[in-house]
């Protein structure tokens, strides 16, 4: 049985990796939409990207939709350092045929979930949780449609990759991280402790390289580019994986390993800003809000992106 799913991502080599999976998985996947938002590119470019992406996969089916441009209340950052000045560095840039839907991305995201049954649509965040945050602002009616939102963002044993206490998706919108985690709704939450666990290596790039398609080829030179910043800052070959373990999950959820936590996200203090409290012993006692992913079988991870990689 497919399951509906809404995509919000900020590409980004690790989202176009996201998608790539996504896409290749029309059994077990219904994408009803993917939105774009501000994050490791501006929003110019990461809606570019969206469609970019969407014309590499032969998508014709899938919606494409614009968000929000800057977080509700900080300044935001993007990550250039990382991604490239296009966000998807290691590809040809080019003007895409698939087009934006003119509606943006929150009308869509809340008109959708109003349409749908209790519990039936999955979201998918891989980017700043604004879009998300800013539906459930607007239209809390929404909120009993979500069957699950699974997100990518945070950390606890691994600190953080863009300050000493916050992963970046958390960092740059904070409050509407905040706003996502207290929200009710079921969530399960890939931070940094398990996407740390799935640096690309040059094995993975050889078996990628082998597979003759336009996106094995796209994603041979994502991951090319993407893994050179990290390599050097974590002493690794490549790059981690973080935004396709949640695509992951919803094929396999067998890889991972989660446990139900507390977890709270900071908003007010400057040197602590995004970061997320995983409650992972209960010490607080309060309430669970979140299954955290803490561990994931890697070759098992990588065996089904090259599987899935090599259907287009």
């Amino acid at each position: 049985m497919q399951r509906k799913i809404i995509i919000d991502c900020d590409p980004g080599q690790d989202d176009a990796l996201m998608l790539f999976l996504a896409f290749a998985s029309p059994e077990e996947l219904d994408i009803l939409g993917v939105c774009a938002v501000t994050g490791n590119v501006p929003l110019e470019k990461t809606k570019r990207n969206i469609c970019i992406l969407s014309d590499i996969v032969g998508n014709k089916n899938v919606p494409m939709f614009a968000g929000c441009d800057k977080p509700l209340e900080t300044e935001g950052a993007t990550a250039e350092y990382v991604h490239g000045v296009d966000g998807i560095d290691g590809i040809d840039i080019f003007d895409p045929v698939t087009k934006l839907e003119p509606k943006g991305a929150v009308e869509f995201i809340i008109e959708t979930l109003m349409s749908a049954a209790d519990s039936e649509i999955t979201l998918v965040p891989t980017g700043p949780l604004t879009n998300i945050a800013t539906a459930i602002l607007r239209e809390p009616a929404i909120l009993p449609k979500i069957g699950e939102i699974v997100l990518m963002g945070g950390a606890l044993r691994e600190g953080g990759n863009v300050t000493p206490s916050a992963e970046f998706n958390i960092y740059v919108d904070p409050h509407a991280a905040k706003i996502v985690f207290e929200c009710g709704r079921p969530i399960a939450a890939f931070g940094l402790d398990v996407t740390h666990q799935v640096f690309t290596t040059s094995q993975v790039l050889d078996r990628i390289s082998k597979i003759d398609n336009p996106v094995a080829k796209a994603s041979y030179g994502l991951l090319s580019f993407f893994g050179r910043y990290d390599a050097e800052k974590y002493g690794t070959e490549g790059a981690p994986l973080h935004d396709p373990c949640t695509i992951a999950y919803l094929l396999n959820p067998e890889l991972f390993e989660l446990k139900p936590c507390n977890i709270r996200v900071e908003t007010e203090s400057q040197l602590t800003l995004g970061h997320t409290a995983v409650d992972f012993w209960g010490s607080t006692g309060l309430p669970a809000n979140a299954n955290w992913a803490h561990r994931v079988d890697r070759d098992g991870f990588f065996d089904l992106l090259v599987e899935r990689l090599s259907c287009f």
